[in-house]
Parts: C-alpha cells; sequence; structure tokens
C-alpha cells in the first residue's frame, strides 16, 4: 500500500512538474533574490512570459504530431520586423494581419514539404530557418527597422488590473482558448490521434496530412503572433540572430519540461505555458542577483538536457515495461484469497 501510495505520488509530481517548478523556485526567489517580489518586477515576468508563451502554443502542438519545427525563432524576427516595417505603409490594422499572414504562409510551406513531400521535419525547417534569416537580413539591411509610434506599444504595457497588461491577457487568452480547442473538440482531439497512433487515426478515418499541415501553420501563426506583439512593444525589430536563437531554445526546453514527449500523441498547452513561466522567472532571478546572460543560457542548455535525458529514461523504461504486469504477484495473492474465502 505505501509504494503503491508513493508511486502515486511520483507520478502527480511528474504530470505536473512544471508548475511545481515554478512554484518552489518563484518561493526561493522571493525569499532569497534582492527586489524580486515587487509589483514591477512580476508584471516584468509576466510580460517577458508573453512571446515565448505564445510561441510555445504552436510548439506544444508540433510536438504533439510527433513532428519539430525549427524554424519558429526565424519567423518571429522575420514577422515582427514585417509587422514594424509595412506599419508607415499600412498602419497597424495592415501590418499586423499581413505579419500574421506571412507566418501563416511559412507554415503552410513547411507542412506541405513534410505531409506531401515526405521530408523530415527536422530538415525542411533546419532549411526554412535559415531562408526565413537571410530574408530577414534582406529586408532589414543587416540592421533594424523601428517606427516612430507608441501609442500601441504603451497601451500593451499598461496595466489594465494589476500584474495584467493586455499583452498578458491576450497570451492568456490564447492559451486558455488551444486547450479547449485540444480538449473539447473533437479536431482538437484527432491531433493526439495522429501524433500518437497514426494507424489508428486512419482507421478512424483523419487525414494525417491536413493535420500535420494545419499544425504547421498555426505553430509559425503563432509564433508571427509573438513576434508582432514583442516587436510592437518595443517600437523596433533587430536582425540579430541571437533573439531568434534563444527564443527557439527557450521554447523547446518549455515544451520539454511541460511533459510533452518527443514521440508525441501527449502534451498539453497549459503545462508549456507555466514551464515557460518557470524559465522565465529563472532568468529574472539570475539577472536580481547580478549575474549576466551567458549564465542564463548556460542554466537554460542545462535544464534541457536534464528534461531530455529524463524523458529518454522514461520511454527507455516504458519500452522494456511493455506487456508486464508489474503487480501480477500482488493480483495472483488477491485472487487466491479471494477463491479461498469462498471456499469456506
Amino acid at each position: 500500500m505505501r509504494n503503491n501510495r508513493l508511486a502515486s505520488l511520483i507520478r502527480f509530481m511528474d504530470r505536473n512538474r512544471a508548475l511545481l517548478l515554478f512554484l518552489l523556485l518563484f518561493t526561493f526567489l522571493s525569499i532569497f533574490a534582492p527586489n524580486f517580489l515587487t509589483a514591477y518586477n512580476v508584471t516584468t515576468i509576466l510580460k517577458s512570459a508573453s512571446l515565448n508563451g505564445i510561441v510555445a502554443i504552436g510548439f506544444t502542438l508540433i510536438f504533439i504530431l510527433g513532428q519539430l519545427d525549427l524554424s519558429i525563432g526565424a519567423a518571429v524576427m522575420l514577422c515582427g520586423m514585417l509587422a514594424i516595417g509595412l506599419q508607415p505603409h499600412l498602419g497597424w490594422a495592415g501590418s499586423i494581419p499581413a505579419a500574421v499572414a506571412a507566418g501563416c504562409v511559412i507554415g503552410l510551406a513547411n507542412g506541405l514539404l513534410v505531409a506531401k513531400a515526405r521530408i523530415s521535419s527536422f530538415i525542411v525547417t533546419l532549411g526554412m530557418m535559415i531562408i526565413l534569416e537571410g530574408l530577414m537580413h534582406l529586408y532589414s539591411g543587416g540592421g533594424s527597422v523601428s517606427v516612430e509610434t507608441f501609442v500601441l506599444a504603451d497601451w500593451l504595457e499598461q496595466p489594465v488590473v494589476p500584474f495584467l497588461p493586455p499583452q498578458v491577457i491576450i497570451t492568456l487568452a490564447l492559451v486558455a482558448g488551444a486547450c479547449l480547442f485540444l480538449q473539447r473538440t473533437p479536431a482538437g482531439r484527432g491531433f493526439f490521434m495522429v501524433g500518437g497512433n497514426p494507424e489508428t487515426a486512419w482507421r478512424a478515418g483523419l487525414n494525417r496530412d491536413r493535420y500535420i499541415i494545419l499544425g504547421f501553420v498555426i505553430c509559425s501563426g503563432m509564433a508571427a503572433i509573438g513576434g508582432t506583439m514583442f516587436a510592437i512593444t518595443l517600437s523596433s525589430m533587430t536582425g540579430n540572430a541571437v533573439l531568434g536563437t534563444r527564443t527557439l531554445m527557450t521554447v523547446l526546453a518549455a515544451v520539454i519540461i511541460g511533459g510533452t514527449p518527443l514521440t508525441g500523441g501527449k502534451g498539453s498547452v497549459v503545462k508549456s505555458f507555466f514551464a515557460v513561466l518557470m524559465l522565465t522567472t529563472l532568468f529574472n532571478g539570475i539577472g536580481c542577483f547580478g549575474l549576466g546572460f551567458e549564465v542564463q543560457m548556460f542554466l537554460n542548455g542545462l535544464i534541457l538536457a536534464a528534461v531530455v535525458l529524463y524523458e529518454a529514461y522514461v520511454i527507455h523504461r516504458h519500452n522494456l515495461m511493455k506487456g508486464q504486469r508489474p503487480h501480477l504477484l500482488q493480483e495472483l495473492r488477491q485472487k487466491g484469497s479471494t477463491e479461498s474465502g469462498r471456499g469456506t
């Protein structure tokens, strides 16, 4: 009985590790980090998590399908740059939809190559990342683009209620909407079936190619929304590839920490968001201690490596235990005692 309770506790902690890690880290930093637990700093953490939180929605969806998209960082930068660069000509009402549409076109190209040409998503999106970085440098001339209007930027960053500016509210709404779509609609549940068991999905009449194409469109579309919002809050976007690389690495680590396996078929947008929040809190805490960007990236890579190794161990153990019944002896004893009770 005690072993069963311990196993249940371990499973509970594993399923909710992103939330538990966030709570533990937030508590630790609140006690020990200078100037961490202030209204301004908590709001800063939530705003900083908005970009990666939105991008993580689409990336989780791609992982659920058992695919990979390495181009999200470059899509964030290029679409953010388009939103800023087109604003003087189209206004925000035209430049924002244009940037999001460009992101969807990027995802459509990725999806068609993966689903129809049967090319590995790793190869396709790696090539797309290089192409987008080249387009970004051509568009910006190797520099950055900016606008002189700050009205929308000020509105996005000004808290409507304590801790919640509009950009955070938009992020939370997108996370909630994606969660409801995946959990409560037949189309959303189809993503899990396609990623977990393609043969069963085919027997159920689900078109695998359509789901993969739609998944990549949503992934790049979310990257475009995140990049556009980020660029608007800064009223500029740089052509430096560091931002794209950092976004890719942070979101990749967050989705894995959130419990979405590399093999597909399972995942949670909410858990991915809590993992993004945990990593953002960690980076913020490092800044409170006076440490630099290089420490942030080192710890991000260290956490990612640890989680990947753990996931590999879980998959290996699952494969070893496949078809086995570890509690068989206990079941036989219970059956024997039941039969002996009937005999008496």
